[in-house]
């Protein structure tokens, strides 16, 4: 079960927590990864892209010139996709990217992704945010103490709004939720950084020691 320390806004050690094994301990699932996260990209495309065809163009009620005699390719219609302003032939229509994946494969690419972030050493649990008010000077200076740099993703309970306000300016974090977790934010994050009471499996890696 892998333990890391558990540190105050200002940088300081407050302990330790057992992270849960089943959540930050497996060996990553290249595969399911990859079909998760590209199941992600893809519900993120508009498909609102639009061509129009030869029935959709203006124009080309009449023929343009006679069948025979003129020497000219026979033609039918200015709307033909062979003519400047005809229609588009087999262009783009709008469409749903969307894919479907089942829920044991979100929850087992977000389970590889933070066990990936765990053995690199890029998670962090901070004891306590304990802003005062919102203050992105404030959020910006505890990073530093934490020794935090480049993409981050910090993740907070949901009602934790000051917390949220404080994060959300600063260009290189993306602040989520703890039920917002998902594999796709935390791979291109260098660096995930928890609050003690939005680590998932916390619940079931305290209730395994109280056990023991």
């Amino acid at each position: 079960m892998p333990t890391i320390s558990v540190k105050t806004k200002a940088g300081a050690e407050a302990g330790s927590i057992d992270l849960d094994d089943a959540t930050f301990g497996i060996e990553p699932n290249m595969a399911v990864l990859h079909q998760v996260v590209t199941a992600q990209l893809a519900a993120r495309r508009a498909g609102t892209h639009s061509t129009k065809t030869r029935s959709e163009v203006s124009g080309g009620g009449a023929k343009p010139w006679k069948q025979k005699g003129t020497g000219r390719a026979r033609a039918g219609s200015t709307r033909s996709p062979i003519w400047v302003g005809g229609g588009i032939a087999h262009g783009p229509k709008p469409r749903s990217y969307a894919q479907r994946t089942n829920k044991k494969m979100i929850r087992l690419a977000t389970r590889s992704a933070l066990s990936d972030r765990c053995a690199e050493q890029k998670v962090v649990v901070v004891d306590a945010w304990g802003f005062d008010r919102p203050s992105t000077k404030a959020a910006r200076a505890a990073l530093s103490a934490l020794g935090v740099e480049g993409r981050t993703l910090v993740v907070v309970d949901r009602n934790d709004e000051t917390t949220i306000r404080s994060f959300r300016n600063l260009p290189q974090v993306h602040v989520l939720a703890a039920d917002q977790l998902n594999a796709y934010d935390i791979l291109v994050s260098d660096y995930v950084v928890f609050s003690r009471d939005a680590v998932p499996g916390a619940d079931a890696a305290e209730s395994t020691e109280s056990e023991e």
